[in-house]
This record gives structure tokens, sequence and C-alpha cells, in this order.
């Protein structure tokens, strides 16, 4: 009696290691004080580590929270009916930020950006605008989790995976461009683009030039779309600097093409500000298609006119965004260099990064096998045993088993000491189980051959 979205809820993806992890962390969250044994989330891309400067500006700025303008009340005016087109001011601010990222290289059109309930609707809008359902995105692996459900769940668009490999630091090639574009083919998929993030969610690390350009060849021959999901432009806190593929076109004379028209972005302050609670996203696009078919789209899931108010007012402030992105930076680099160092004491080597807000994490000489089932068998005993949430490279569609994302900035720098020191006891547990010492080997060379024994020996 009930719709097919409904009997049919195992392709939201919600049953991926993923999110199980999740659900795992849940059921015994760690506390320093009331359940210092328990799970510590290290699974949640989230930046809590600049929420002083943000505070800062909310306690110094009181006419912004209470919902004022020049000492006068607007409440009544901001609880009114909105036109989804949103807040101009906040339209304006928000593609100025976008600006001041990018390091001013290339500027915003605020009449091209579609606010969106966050990055997840951002994508998913996309998807409808752009395919029907059954056509195909490539998408280099590997990837945000998420993508299984925001792109493909509502929407009947498929994923077609593009394999990057460790060999070259799981940088994007024309060969495996080629091979995704070709296993689609073959499966009688319809390829309408490719879906890049950049910063990488899970590998930290920005595309560089020989991608973009390589991207942006691969769309422009094949008439496709290129989407750039941006969300983590803001969190790059060491070089090389990150490179918006709105730059690239800048740079080759293409802003006014239509090659131009089918690139797209995704935007967020999720991120960025580390605010994913206030929903904040966007779409910036050229086509003035895809633009009014979003902002129609975008009436089932706005931003509140209190949240684009305050965040208009923020933003506007440039010497707070100078600031905060600074400080950011300097403090992502710190954190992200203290988990390295860590994990690297313990034996564990990290993919070199230089954004985002976790690290990609190579434990493939911890495998008890180099299969996927050996990676999850691993991944069981970080959760349950070690009592550390990270994400499997599976969840992530990562083609090479034995690598783990691991998030670093959403927890104090005393909880991450912590999970270090259980990261560091458990590796130092599998090395004497594997590698036990001369006394331990004789103990056990002793135990399996009185084991073996006949009972009666021990008779007397």
């Amino acid at each position: 009696m009930l719709s097919s979205k409904v009997t049919d809820c195992n392709a939201h993806g919600q049953d991926s290691t993923y999110f199980l992890g999740w659900e795992e962390y849940e059921k015994n969250p760690y506390d320093s004080v009331d359940n210092p044994n328990g799970i510590i989330q290290m699974g949640l891309a989230e930046n809590q580590l600049s929420f002083d400067i943000l505070q800062s500006w909310l306690d110094n700025n009181p006419d912004a929270t209470g919902f004022k303008k020049n000492g006068q009340s607007i409440f009544k005016q901001l609880a009114l009916f909105q036109d989804y087109n949103g807040l101009p001011s906040f339209k304006s601010a928000l593609v100025n930020f976008m600006s001041e990222i990018r390091g001013n290289a290339v500027t915003f059109d605020p009449n091209n950006l579609v606010l969106t309930a966050g990055a997840t609707s951002a994508n998913e809008t996309l998807m409808f605008c752009i395919a029907n359902p059954g056509d195909a995105f490539l998408v280099p692996t590997p990837y945000y989790p998420g993508f299984d459900r925001d792109l493909k769940w509502r929407t009947g668009a498929q994923i077609v995976p593009i394999h990057c490999s460790s060999s070259n630091s799981f940088r994007i090639t024309k060969s495996a461009l080629e091979d995704a574009y070709q296993k689609a083919q073959k499966q009688d998929l319809k390829v309408k683009g490719i879906l890049v993030t950049n910063p990488s969610n899970p590998l930290g690390t920005s595309l560089n030039s020989h991608e973009l350009d390589l991207l942006v060849n691969f769309v422009s021959t094949r008439n496709m779309h290129l989407v750039s999901d941006e969300v983590y432009s803001g969190t790059v806190y060491s070089s090389p600097n990150f490179t918006s593929v709105i730059e690239v076109l800048k740079n080759r004379n293409l802003v006014n093409t239509e090659v131009a028209n089918r690139v797209h972005i995704v935007c967020s302050l999720s991120k960025d500000l580390g605010l994913p609670g206030f929903r904040i996203g966007g779409i910036y696009s050229n086509n003035k298609d895809v633009v009014s078919a979003a902002t129609k789209m975008s009436s089932f899931g706005l931003i509140s006119s209190q949240t684009q108010y305050l965040m208009s007012e923020m933003l506007s402030d440039r010497k707070f965004t100078k600031t905060y992105l600074s400080e950011n930076s300097r403090r992502l680099k710190n954190r992200q260099e203290t988990l390295v160092k860590g994990l690297q004491k313990a034996g564990i080597r990290c993919l070199k990064s230089n954004a985002g807000l976790f690290c990609w994490v190579d434990m493939r000489h911890l495998l008890g096998s180099k299969t996927f089932e050996g990676e999850i068998e691993l991944w069981k005993k970080i959760v349950y045993d070690v009592r550390l949430n990270i994400s499997p490279g599976s969840s992530c569609h990562c083609s090479e088993p034995g690598w783990f994302r691991v998030c670093f900035a959403n927890m104090s720098e005393k909880t991450l000491a912590s999970a270090l020191q259980r990261v560091t006891s458990f590796v130092e547990s599998m090395s004497r189980k594997n590698n036990p010492s001369r006394h331990e080997q004789i103990r056990l060379s002793h135990a399996r051959r009185t084991k073996s024994l006949p009972k009666w020996v021990f008779a007397l």
C-alpha cells in the first residue's frame, strides 16, 4: 500500500559501514568524564576548532543575533514570507566570501547563485536539473559515501566510478576517465557528466592544474557537464593553494562559452565556517536554465530568513572573515600534523594532504588478509575493541582494501590524544601477536607441543 520509495529504503545507503559506525558511536559515545571507555567519534567531518572566533563575533554583534538593524528590530520582517530567491544581502555577502576563499582570483555573480538547505540539497538538485532517471555521472574514487544517497536515491541517476590508485596518490588520470566512460557505454548508460569534490573528501587533497585541465577537456569534447563540489574550499591549510574550476575557465578564456554553461559549483558554509546545523548551501552556475529550475526546486528546502540575515551580517564583516580564514587554516594545519605524527609514531602513514577535516590513512599492513573482507574485519576491531569510529575505504568505494578516513577536527586536543594512545596500544598488541618475543615464542611452542600429547601423559 506504500510507494516503492518506502519499500526500497535500502537504496538510501544507510546500511553502509560509513553510517553503521555512527550508529555504534551513538550507542556508546565517548565522554572524558562520564564515559571514558566509550567510542570516540572520528567518522564525522566537522570543524569545531574555531568556534571561539565565531562566538566572539556573535558576542560583539548583539544587533545581528537580536535581529536588529541600526538598533531597530527587524524580527517581524524576517518572520514573514520571503521570496525563495533568498535575501539579496546574504547572496552578495556569500559570493564575496567565496571570492575571498579563492584569493579573489575570481568573482561571482549573485544572480547565478541558488540557495539550498546545505550541500546535500544542492547536489541532489543539480542531478534533477541535469540527469534523467537512469543517466550516469562519473565520480572519482574514493568518494564521499553520502553521494550514493545524495546523487541517486530520489533522482534515479547512476554513479559510475572513476577508479583512482594509490600508485599516483589517487590522482585522476586520462586513462581512468576513459575506462569509466567506456564502462558506462558498455552498460548502455548515458553519461551526463562528471562530479568531483575539490578539495577531496576523503583524500584531503585539492585537485592540481593538470587534473582540472584534464576534466575540462574531457567534458568539452564529449558535451558533458562538470559538477565541482567545493564545500571544503575554505579548509585548505597548506600548499598547494586551492584552485577552483571557475578559475580554470577564466584562465582559459572559457567563461562566456558553451563549456562554462555546463560547469557548476556546489558551495556550503558547513565546512568553511563549521556550521552544518545552519544548513547553508548553494549552487553556482552560468547556465540560466539550471539557475531557473534549481531556484524553483529550492522552495522545497529553504534557508530560514533569520539564518540568512545573521550570516549576511557576519560575512559582510571583512575583518572577521579575513581573521577567521587565516586562523582557522593555521589551527587545521596544526591539528592535522598532530594526527599524522601520532599515527606515524604508531607505524601508520597517511596520504600527504593539504585540506579537509580528515586524513586518508594507510592501514594495509594491519590487514589479516589483503581483501575487503580483511578490511571490514580490521574496521570491526577498531570500532568495537579500540573504540574508535573511523570510515573504511570500501564505504568510499576505494578500489584498494586497507585505507581509512580518519577525522581530526571534531574533537578536543585531549580527546585526540586519547584516540592516538588507543591506536598505539592496538598496533603494539597486533605487533606482539604477529611477532612475539623470544620468550613468548618458546612459551607458545611449548603450549603447542603439550597440547598435541595424549591425555594420559598428564594422568600422573
